[in-house]
Protein backbone atom coordinates (compact mmCIF):
# COMPACT_ATOMS: atom_id res chain seq x y z
CA UNK A 1 0.00 0.00 0.00
CA UNK A 2 1.31 3.42 -0.94
CA UNK A 3 2.43 5.52 2.01
CA UNK A 4 0.36 8.64 2.55
CA UNK A 5 2.14 11.94 2.07
CA UNK A 6 1.33 15.58 2.67
CA UNK A 7 0.84 15.90 -1.06
CA UNK A 8 -2.01 13.39 -0.87
CA UNK A 9 -3.72 15.52 1.76
CA UNK A 10 -3.14 18.65 -0.30
CA UNK A 11 -4.59 17.00 -3.42
CA UNK A 12 -7.70 15.85 -1.57
CA UNK A 13 -8.38 19.42 -0.40
CA UNK A 14 -7.15 21.13 -3.60
CA UNK A 15 -4.65 23.24 -1.68
CA UNK A 16 -0.86 23.52 -1.67
CA UNK A 17 1.42 21.09 0.13
CA UNK A 18 3.04 24.09 1.87
CA UNK A 19 -0.30 24.89 3.54
CA UNK A 20 -0.58 21.30 4.75
CA UNK A 21 2.96 21.36 6.09
CA UNK A 22 2.35 24.61 7.97
CA UNK A 23 -0.88 23.33 9.50
CA UNK A 24 0.54 20.00 10.66
CA UNK A 25 3.68 21.58 12.07
CA UNK A 26 1.93 24.40 13.97
CA UNK A 27 3.54 27.03 11.76
CA UNK A 28 2.11 30.47 10.91
CA UNK A 29 0.68 31.18 7.48
CA UNK A 30 -2.69 29.39 7.53
CA UNK A 31 -5.93 30.45 9.17
CA UNK A 32 -7.32 28.56 12.16
CA UNK A 33 -10.28 27.37 10.10
CA UNK A 34 -8.10 26.00 7.31
CA UNK A 35 -5.75 24.47 9.82
CA UNK A 36 -8.56 22.46 11.42
CA UNK A 37 -9.84 21.37 8.01
CA UNK A 38 -6.35 20.10 7.14
CA UNK A 39 -5.92 18.36 10.50
CA UNK A 40 -9.32 16.66 10.24
CA UNK A 41 -8.54 15.52 6.71
CA UNK A 42 -5.18 14.16 7.84
CA UNK A 43 -6.88 12.20 10.62
CA UNK A 44 -9.58 10.96 8.23
CA UNK A 45 -7.01 9.76 5.71
CA UNK A 46 -4.95 8.07 8.40
CA UNK A 47 -1.93 10.34 8.06
CA UNK A 48 -2.23 11.31 11.73
CA UNK A 49 -2.57 8.24 13.92
CA UNK A 50 -3.77 10.02 17.04
CA UNK A 51 -5.98 13.04 17.74
CA UNK A 52 -4.36 16.34 16.96
CA UNK A 53 -5.07 18.88 19.71
CA UNK A 54 -4.72 22.59 19.16
CA UNK A 55 -3.60 23.32 22.70
CA UNK A 56 -1.22 26.25 22.72
CA UNK A 57 -0.36 25.61 26.36
CA UNK A 58 0.77 22.08 25.64
CA UNK A 59 4.39 21.63 24.65
CA UNK A 60 4.65 20.10 21.20
CA UNK A 61 7.50 17.66 20.69
CA UNK A 62 9.36 18.43 17.51
CA UNK A 63 12.03 16.58 15.61
CA UNK A 64 15.09 18.04 13.91
CA UNK A 65 16.92 16.01 11.28
CA UNK A 66 20.69 16.05 11.13
CA UNK A 67 21.41 15.29 7.50
CA UNK A 68 24.84 13.87 6.83
CA UNK A 69 27.01 11.85 4.50
CA UNK A 70 30.10 9.74 5.19
CA UNK A 71 29.86 9.78 9.02
CA UNK A 72 32.34 6.95 9.24
CA UNK A 73 35.08 9.17 7.82
CA UNK A 74 35.60 11.34 10.88
CA UNK A 75 35.17 11.44 14.64
CA UNK A 76 35.11 15.20 14.10
CA UNK A 77 31.57 15.05 12.71
CA UNK A 78 30.26 12.64 15.32
CA UNK A 79 31.41 14.95 18.12
CA UNK A 80 29.43 17.78 16.55
CA UNK A 81 26.31 15.60 16.23
CA UNK A 82 26.61 14.53 19.87
CA UNK A 83 26.61 18.15 21.04
CA UNK A 84 23.68 19.00 18.77
CA UNK A 85 21.69 16.12 20.26
CA UNK A 86 22.46 17.24 23.83
CA UNK A 87 21.42 20.84 23.15
CA UNK A 88 18.20 19.86 21.38
CA UNK A 89 17.29 17.43 24.17
CA UNK A 90 17.58 20.24 26.70
CA UNK A 91 14.90 22.05 24.70
CA UNK A 92 12.60 19.03 24.42
CA UNK A 93 13.37 18.41 20.75
CA UNK A 94 14.17 15.03 19.24
CA UNK A 95 17.05 14.47 16.85
CA UNK A 96 16.66 12.24 13.81
CA UNK A 97 19.82 11.10 12.06
CA UNK A 98 19.26 11.12 8.30
CA UNK A 99 21.84 9.62 5.98
CA UNK A 100 22.46 10.70 2.39
CA UNK A 101 24.77 8.84 0.00
CA UNK A 102 28.21 10.19 -0.81
CA UNK A 103 27.50 9.76 -4.52
CA UNK A 104 24.48 11.11 -6.37
CA UNK A 105 22.87 9.63 -9.47
CA UNK A 106 20.36 11.18 -11.84
CA UNK A 107 16.88 10.52 -10.54
CA UNK A 108 17.88 10.12 -6.88
CA UNK A 109 15.55 11.76 -4.39
CA UNK A 110 15.72 12.98 -0.82
CA UNK A 111 14.99 10.56 2.06
CA UNK A 112 11.21 10.40 2.73
CA UNK A 113 11.69 11.58 6.31
CA UNK A 114 12.67 15.01 4.98
CA UNK A 115 9.59 15.42 2.80
CA UNK A 116 6.74 13.68 4.61
CA UNK A 117 6.35 16.06 7.53
CA UNK A 118 8.32 13.99 10.02
CA UNK A 119 10.70 16.83 10.86
CA UNK A 120 10.32 20.51 11.67
CA UNK A 121 13.78 21.58 10.53
CA UNK A 122 17.16 20.29 9.38
CA UNK A 123 20.83 20.76 10.16
CA UNK A 124 23.07 19.82 7.23
CA UNK A 125 26.57 18.49 7.90
CA UNK A 126 29.24 17.09 5.61
CA UNK A 127 27.13 17.36 2.43
CA UNK A 128 29.26 18.65 -0.43
CA UNK A 129 27.47 17.55 -3.59
CA UNK A 130 25.88 20.52 -5.33
CA UNK A 131 22.76 18.63 -6.45
CA UNK A 132 22.09 17.35 -2.93
CA UNK A 133 22.53 20.83 -1.48
CA UNK A 134 20.14 22.29 -4.06
CA UNK A 135 17.46 19.73 -3.22
CA UNK A 136 17.90 20.29 0.51
CA UNK A 137 17.73 24.06 -0.03
CA UNK A 138 14.38 23.68 -1.78
CA UNK A 139 12.72 22.09 1.27
CA UNK A 140 10.11 24.36 2.94
CA UNK A 141 11.76 23.88 6.33
CA UNK A 142 14.02 25.96 8.59
CA UNK A 143 17.57 24.97 7.68
CA UNK A 144 21.08 25.45 9.02
CA UNK A 145 24.04 24.42 6.87
CA UNK A 146 27.56 23.91 8.14
CA UNK A 147 29.62 24.89 5.10
CA UNK A 148 28.67 24.85 1.43
CA UNK A 149 30.35 24.54 -1.97
CA UNK A 150 32.01 27.32 -4.01
CA UNK A 151 29.51 26.92 -6.85
CA UNK A 152 26.54 27.99 -4.69
CA UNK A 153 25.95 31.47 -3.35
CA UNK A 154 24.54 32.01 0.16
CA UNK A 155 21.33 33.30 -1.42
CA UNK A 156 20.92 29.92 -3.15
CA UNK A 157 20.83 28.01 0.15
CA UNK A 158 17.50 29.28 1.52
CA UNK A 159 18.74 28.83 5.08
CA UNK A 160 21.34 29.92 7.60
CA UNK A 161 24.96 29.02 6.85
CA UNK A 162 27.79 28.64 9.33
CA UNK A 163 31.35 28.58 8.06
CA UNK A 164 34.47 27.57 9.98
CA UNK A 165 36.74 30.54 9.34
CA UNK A 166 40.00 29.36 7.82
CA UNK A 167 41.28 32.04 5.51
CA UNK A 168 42.92 34.14 8.23
CA UNK A 169 44.32 31.14 10.15
CA UNK A 170 45.95 29.61 7.06
CA UNK A 171 47.19 33.07 6.12
CA UNK A 172 48.81 33.25 9.57
CA UNK A 173 50.40 29.80 9.33
CA UNK A 174 51.73 30.40 5.82
CA UNK A 175 52.98 33.85 6.72
CA UNK A 176 54.84 32.47 9.73
CA UNK A 177 56.63 29.94 7.54
CA UNK A 178 57.48 32.54 4.92
CA UNK A 179 58.82 34.96 7.52
CA UNK A 180 61.11 32.24 8.82
CA UNK A 181 62.78 31.55 5.48
CA UNK A 182 60.48 28.84 4.12
CA UNK A 183 59.90 30.49 0.75
CA UNK A 184 59.11 27.30 -1.13
CA UNK A 185 55.75 26.10 0.14
CA UNK A 186 53.17 23.72 -1.26
CA UNK A 187 49.44 23.48 -0.73
CA UNK A 188 47.44 20.24 -0.91
CA UNK A 189 43.65 20.03 -0.86
CA UNK A 190 40.60 19.86 -3.13
CA UNK A 191 39.56 23.53 -3.21
CA UNK A 192 36.30 22.88 -5.06
CA UNK A 193 35.11 20.29 -2.56
CA UNK A 194 33.96 22.83 0.03
CA UNK A 195 33.79 26.60 0.41
CA UNK A 196 35.97 26.33 3.52
CA UNK A 197 38.63 24.50 1.50
CA UNK A 198 38.59 27.35 -1.01
CA UNK A 199 38.87 29.88 1.81
CA UNK A 200 41.92 28.11 3.22
CA UNK A 201 43.64 28.15 -0.15
CA UNK A 202 42.88 31.86 -0.50
CA UNK A 203 44.54 32.39 2.88
CA UNK A 204 47.62 30.61 1.55
CA UNK A 205 47.61 32.89 -1.49
CA UNK A 206 47.07 35.96 0.70
CA UNK A 207 50.24 35.27 2.68
CA UNK A 208 52.36 35.24 -0.48
CA UNK A 209 50.61 38.34 -1.83
CA UNK A 210 51.20 40.20 1.45
CA UNK A 211 54.94 39.74 0.96
CA UNK A 212 55.02 40.23 -2.81
CA UNK A 213 56.23 36.66 -3.23
CA UNK A 214 55.38 34.35 -6.09
CA UNK A 215 53.88 30.91 -5.51
CA UNK A 216 55.67 28.02 -7.18
CA UNK A 217 52.74 26.14 -8.68
CA UNK A 218 54.89 23.03 -8.99
CA UNK A 219 54.09 22.37 -5.34
CA UNK A 220 50.36 23.11 -5.55
CA UNK A 221 47.79 20.31 -5.70
CA UNK A 222 44.22 21.63 -5.65
CA UNK A 223 42.57 19.15 -8.00
CA UNK A 224 39.49 17.08 -7.23
CA UNK A 225 40.21 14.16 -4.91
CA UNK A 226 38.03 11.10 -5.34
CA UNK A 227 36.58 9.66 -2.14
CA UNK A 228 38.28 6.31 -2.68
CA UNK A 229 41.64 7.40 -4.08
CA UNK A 230 42.90 10.25 -1.87
CA UNK A 231 46.09 8.45 -0.96
CA UNK A 232 46.93 7.25 -4.48
CA UNK A 233 46.43 10.71 -5.98
CA UNK A 234 48.57 12.40 -3.34
CA UNK A 235 51.25 9.73 -3.69
CA UNK A 236 51.40 10.26 -7.47
CA UNK A 237 51.71 14.01 -6.98
CA UNK A 238 54.52 13.77 -4.42
CA UNK A 239 56.36 11.12 -6.44
CA UNK A 240 56.28 13.37 -9.50
CA UNK A 241 58.13 16.23 -7.78
CA UNK A 242 61.80 16.61 -8.71
CA UNK A 243 62.48 18.35 -5.41
CA UNK A 244 60.60 18.99 -2.20
CA UNK A 245 59.44 22.36 -0.86
CA UNK A 246 60.22 23.65 2.63
CA UNK A 247 56.75 22.67 3.74
CA UNK A 248 53.23 21.63 2.76
CA UNK A 249 50.17 23.50 4.00
CA UNK A 250 47.35 20.96 3.92
CA UNK A 251 43.65 21.80 3.80
CA UNK A 252 42.92 19.45 6.73
CA UNK A 253 44.54 17.02 9.14
CA UNK A 254 42.84 14.30 7.11
CA UNK A 255 44.87 15.29 4.05
CA UNK A 256 47.99 15.89 6.13
CA UNK A 257 47.93 12.33 7.45
CA UNK A 258 47.94 11.00 3.86
CA UNK A 259 50.89 13.26 3.03
CA UNK A 260 52.80 12.03 6.08
CA UNK A 261 52.10 8.42 5.09
CA UNK A 262 53.46 9.12 1.64
CA UNK A 263 56.61 10.65 3.09
CA UNK A 264 57.22 7.43 5.02
CA UNK A 265 56.38 5.00 2.24
CA UNK A 266 58.15 6.88 -0.55
CA UNK A 267 61.18 7.44 1.65
CA UNK A 268 61.11 11.24 1.77
CA UNK A 269 63.13 12.81 4.58
CA UNK A 270 60.26 14.51 6.40
CA UNK A 271 62.50 16.01 9.09
CA UNK A 272 63.30 18.82 6.67
CA UNK A 273 59.71 19.47 5.53
CA UNK A 274 57.16 21.31 7.65
CA UNK A 275 53.65 19.86 7.51
CA UNK A 276 50.50 21.66 8.66
CA UNK A 277 46.82 20.75 8.77
CA UNK A 278 43.43 22.00 9.92
CA UNK A 279 40.81 20.73 12.46
CA UNK A 280 43.27 19.68 15.21
CA UNK A 281 41.67 16.24 15.27
CA UNK A 282 43.00 13.38 17.38
CA UNK A 283 41.91 10.55 15.11
CA UNK A 284 44.95 10.35 12.79
CA UNK A 285 47.70 9.02 15.01
CA UNK A 286 50.55 9.80 12.63
CA UNK A 287 49.87 13.56 12.77
CA UNK A 288 47.71 14.09 15.87
CA UNK A 289 49.32 16.63 18.21
CA UNK A 290 52.48 16.43 16.10
CA UNK A 291 51.85 19.05 13.42
CA UNK A 292 50.69 22.65 13.43
CA UNK A 293 46.93 22.70 12.99
CA UNK A 294 43.85 24.85 13.58
CA UNK A 295 41.53 24.16 16.50
CA UNK A 296 37.80 24.18 15.66
CA UNK A 297 36.22 23.27 19.05
CA UNK A 298 33.63 20.77 17.87
CA UNK A 299 31.67 20.93 21.12
CA UNK A 300 30.82 24.58 20.86
CA UNK A 301 30.20 24.14 17.13
CA UNK A 302 27.46 21.59 17.84
CA UNK A 303 25.86 23.88 20.42
CA UNK A 304 26.00 26.79 17.98
CA UNK A 305 24.27 24.86 15.20
CA UNK A 306 21.56 23.68 17.59
CA UNK A 307 20.94 27.22 18.84
CA UNK A 308 20.62 28.47 15.27
CA UNK A 309 18.00 25.90 14.29
CA UNK A 310 16.08 26.68 17.50
CA UNK A 311 16.10 30.36 16.59
CA UNK A 312 15.00 29.57 13.03
CA UNK A 313 12.06 27.54 14.35
CA UNK A 314 10.88 30.48 16.43
CA UNK A 315 11.50 33.08 13.71
CA UNK A 316 10.89 31.38 10.35
CA UNK A 317 10.27 34.61 8.46
CA UNK A 318 13.44 36.49 9.40
CA UNK A 319 16.19 36.91 6.77
CA UNK A 320 18.74 34.13 6.68
CA UNK A 321 22.16 34.58 8.25
CA UNK A 322 25.70 33.78 7.15
CA UNK A 323 28.25 33.58 9.95
CA UNK A 324 31.91 32.68 10.38
CA UNK A 325 33.22 30.98 13.52
CA UNK A 326 36.77 32.06 14.32
CA UNK A 327 39.47 29.46 14.88
CA UNK A 328 42.82 29.32 16.67
CA UNK A 329 46.17 28.20 15.29
CA UNK A 330 47.94 25.55 17.38
CA UNK A 331 51.67 25.72 16.63
CA UNK A 332 53.76 22.56 16.92
CA UNK A 333 57.28 21.80 15.62
CA UNK A 334 57.55 25.13 13.86
CA UNK A 335 60.56 27.33 13.09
Amino acid sequence: MKKLTMQDIADSLSISRISVWKALNNRPGVSDDLRMIIVNEAIKMGYIKRPFHDDTNKKVTRTIAVVMSRPESSIFWMQIIHEIAKELALNGINLMYTYMPSRWNEGDSLPPALTDGSVSGIIVLNIYLEQQLKMLSSLPLPKVFLDSVPTLLPADMNGDIVFIEGRSSIREITGHLLDNGCNKLGFIGDINYAQTNMDRYLGFVDAFSDRNLKIDKTFIMTESLDLDTHYQQIERFLSSLKSMPDGFVCVSDYIAHFVQRCFTEIGIDQSKIYLTGFDNTSEHANVAEKITSVDVQTGSMGERLASKILFALKHPNLPHEVSYVLTKVIYRNFP
